[in-house]
């Protein structure tokens, strides 16, 4: 199990760009991951705004309980508005709780990171008779359609920190793409202008709250079109 994770950097790593990355930001990176007590083997979680435009990288050691904070990164461009996708062509940015399912180090946006998304939420949302669309990823370049776009630079930062925590053993990494930081007061305002969002809105929420207490990724559950968090 382990040679098998171990291989797992070392396949990546092959990729020129993968190993201009390590060779630009792994010694930095790691100095940072070390001082602030992730140790060699960590996991990682990845919360996006769309509002705020924001990426929160959050990790922990794999002996710790909670996430940390560990970087930030900017939104270099938007697509669409605050809501869910919901077709195929829509330009919208999917909200809702996935994980990674696609690390592709030959990019047509220099590297980037696949998000499983249509999940079952998002299929019984869309319905039968129209297509969800796919290709959601966390990509460099400064160009979207419904993607989450960094710029090159941050998307080597931010790829890396990836390779680093499934080599360790964490086989998904979360990433939970809300439309803005889900306080009471954010999901009031935003409810007003967008209603037709506001009870999927309210189902996100609750994990939101969950993480933000305890620190840890919430127990999200598909059931029937909606999100339940246990």
């Amino acid at each position: 199990m382990v040679h098998a994770q171990n291989n797992f950097k070392a396949t990546q790593i092959k990729f020129e760009r993968v190993e201009k990355a390590y060779q630009e930001k792994w010694e930095t990176l790691r100095k940072f991951i070390l001082a602030d007590g992730f140790g060699d083997r960590f996991s990682m979680v990845i919360n996006a705004y769309k509002s705020e435009g924001k990426l929160e990288v959050w990790l922990k050691a794999n002996t710790d309980k909670g996430y940390k904070l560990f970087r930030t990164y900017d939104f270099c461009a938007h697509s669409g508005t605050l809501g869910p996708k919901v077709t195929e062509g829509d330009g919208q940015t999917p909200e809702g709780f996935y994980y990674i399912n696609i690390f592709n180090p030959m990019s047509n946006f220099h590297l980037s990171l696949g998000v499983n998304y249509p999940n079952s939420v998002d299929q019984v949302r869309t319905g039968k008779d129209r297509k969800t669309g796919g290709d959601i990823y966390i990509h460099g370049n400064c160009v979207t359609v419904g993607c989450i776009p960094l710029t090159d630079e941050k998307i080597k930062e931010v790829y890396i920190l990836g390779v680093e925590a499934r080599n360790a053993g964490q086989e998904r990494i979360p990433v939970n793409i809300y439309p803005f930081k889900m306080t009471e007061a954010n999901l009031k305002k935003y409810s007003g202008q967008f209603p037709a969002q506001a009870s999927f809105w309210k189902s996100l929420q609750p994990g939101y709250l969950a993480f933000e207490q305890h620190k840890t990724q919430p127990n999200v559950s598909e059931v029937k079109g909606k999100y339940l968090v246990r």
